[in-house]
């Protein structure tokens, strides 16, 4: 592998950081085999400008962009879960269950021209109108690369790029929907998250099956979260939570956003990205797997 020095000289002054990380550590034909490096020695070698923009932003992130461009994988264990999960018994999500029931998916690029954004208050008579007309729930799509987030909140010093691929899926319910857990487990965090159009009410949860560790994410709900509190233990089945309404969570028609996490990377507040850059799909996929390992949908409910 090149030296560190080398290394930075390749990311230095480039405007988009992670694509330069991935490029100055991929091999070629003079360095068919690399090792992942050190990120924090790495970040510590480039230029003062550079290193301001490296050190602002995760550096879980970065060192799971160095592993992909040097093994292949972002997150070692993401392959691993990904067939635990798929075999695993899990409770539904929401009573009755949403595989069992009415479904209705809700694209967000302009598949159905008369629907209103998730963020917009008319969204909630019209789908209404689909409620009575039979459809039970509403289905925002995993890895869809939505325009409502091509905002500054969803940019960082690193990149030009956005965040703008979704990876959780979203399901809309009435007000007040009880949760259920999919899983066992244990509270990470209870917090609210209050910047608008972020997770409001939020609720992380550690679970271990098999020795294999990872995180569940339920965010939009309302402020009752019932008997947890941090540490605590939850059964699979056990109501987790309910779907808050627009002042409580985060300025959303009701629904929950429910996301798998493989590694919490360096975020500690209880928050977590709920979008990733389009062109790191691959790392953000392994990141956050499809929550479709734990909803059990048929793949078709997810296409119009």
């Amino acid at each position: 592998m090149p030296d560190l020095a080398t290394l930075a000289a390749r990311i230095n002054g480039q405007p988009d950081l992670y694509t330069a990380l991935r490029h100055a550590l991929a091999p070629d034909a003079n360095t068919p085999e690399t090792a992942t490096p050190d990120i924090a020695a790495l970040i510590a070698a480039t230029d003062p400008a550079t290193r301001a923009r490296l050190q602002s932003v995760d550096a879980g992130l970065l060192a799971a962009i160095a592993r992909m461009a040097t093994t292949g994988a972002a997150i070692p264990q993401a392959t691993a879960l990904r067939s635990i999960l798929a075999t695993t018994p899990v409770h539904p999500l929401f009573l009755p269950d949403p595989a069992q029931s009415t479904t209705m998916a809700l694209p967000t690029r302009g598949e159905r021209p008369d629907m209103p954004a998730f963020s917009d208050p008319a969204f909630d008579p019209w789908f209404a109108r689909h409620q009575y007309a039979g459809i039970r729930y509403g289905l925002g799509l995993y890895g869809e690369n939505r325009t409502v987030y091509a905002t500054p909140q969803f940019a960082d010093a690193a990149s030009p790029e956005r965040r703008t691929r979704h990876l959780g899926i979203d399901v809309f319910a009435p007000a007040g929907t009880p949760v259920h857990a999919p899983l066992p487990g244990r509270v990470k965090y209870l917090t609210y998250n209050a910047d608008p159009l972020d997770y409001g009410h939020t609720l992380i949860v550690e679970h271990d099956l098999g020795g294999h560790r990872f995180h569940t994410l339920y965010g939009h709900l309302a402020a009752t979260l019932p008997g947890l509190h941090p540490t605590g233990t939850i059964t699979a089945g056990q109501v987790i939570a309910h779907l808050g309404d627009w002042p409580e969570n985060g300025g959303w028609a009701p629904h929950i956003h429910v996301q798998i996490i493989t590694d919490l990377l360096a975020q500690t507040g209880g928050n977590f990205f709920g979008v990733g850059h389009a062109s790191l799909w691959d790392v953000w996929s392994d990141i956050s797997p499809d929550p479709n390992l734990l909803l059990r949908l048929p793949l078709d409910r997810f296409t119009l």
